[in-house]
């Protein structure tokens, strides 16, 4: 009767949340442990069925995860990173399309069906969602966002469907990979999303230890984290994406530990959350 009563309240508790959620736009952006690990990756893919079927429009983003070196190996293919991005020779980027718009996206639309959701797998190429030019510093083949198309985004949240996107997006004369903490944030933007949430290996540390995690952060206090070093230098981009999408109109920013299955539903439909919720305080 405990454990009846107990998972009684915890729906009970959602309810406000549902209600407040219902109808608007979630951007998830897959990452970390959550698109290694198959068990993380099915909770995570669970929790965005149930918010999809409690009438919200979600859309779900992914990168290449640990995947990409081994397709790429397999192919004879190679690419390197600078600065935190890959940048590769166009067989290679043909090989990265080919994983993220064809075997992944694929398997994570699956997933979405297997557990009783609706999901299109799509390319940022698809319908010129995403289109780019090639980076400022010159790396091959790899694009800097310059415009969103949200129509066909749109068209697949109106059916009832979940977009998968993946981070391919189009120039003028080529395709370019794209950095998927900035075109998750860049999406999020576009749709005007109540809400964007990003899965990593842990929220944002509290101290230089890391043994804690922020509950919240306001815009105003990254700046001394960043400078003293709580925020290390590979969450930079990543932090940059959630203060972009702040200050250009989504409500609140989620930094969530993809390695605690079902961290999404905890922060979004309980009153204590998981993860680290980043607002604007103007």
């Amino acid at each position: 009767m405990a454990d009846r009563m107990m998972r009684a309240n915890i729906l009970s508790e959602a309810l406000p949340y549902i209600r407040r959620f219902s109808g608007k736009t979630i951007v998830v952006k897959l990452g970390g442990a959550a698109m290694e690990l198959d068990e993380l990756k099915r909770a995570v893919i669970s929790d965005v069925v149930l918010l999809s079927l409690a009438s919200m429009r979600v859309v779900l983003v992914h990168g290449d995860g640990p995947e990409n070196n081994e397709h790429l190996k397999r192919l004879g293919k190679s690419s390197e990173f600078s600065g935190g991005l890959r940048q590769m020779d166009e067989d290679a980027l043909g090989a990265l399309q080919m994983l993220l718009a064809g075997k992944i996206g694929k398997d994570l639309a699956a997933l979405v069906h297997e557990m009783g959701g609706r999901a299109v797998s799509l390319c940022g190429l698809d319908g010129n969602i995403l289109q780019a030019e090639n980076h400022s510093g010159g790396l091959r083949h790899v694009g800097e966002l310059k415009n969103i198309d949200t129509r066909l985004i749109n068209v697949v949240l109106d059916s009832g469907y979940i977009p998968i996107i993946s981070t391919i997006a189009q120039g003028e004369h080529s395709s370019y990979s794209v950095d998927p903490d900035r075109a998750v944030g860049a999406l999020a933007i576009a749709l005007k999303a109540e809400k964007l949430i990003l899965l990593t290996n842990g929220g944002i540390p509290a101290n230089s230890s890391g043994t804690e995690s922020l509950s919240e952060l306001s815009l105003s206090g990254i700046p001394p984290l960043i400078k003293s070093g709580v925020i290390k230098q590979d969450m930079i981009p990543m932090i940059e994406c959630c203060v972009e999408a702040i200050r250009r109109g989504v409500a609140r920013a989620h930094v969530l530990d993809g390695r605690l299955p079902h961290s999404i539903l905890v922060e979004m439909l309980s009153d204590d959350g998981i993860g680290t919720m980043i607002y604007g305080d103007w």
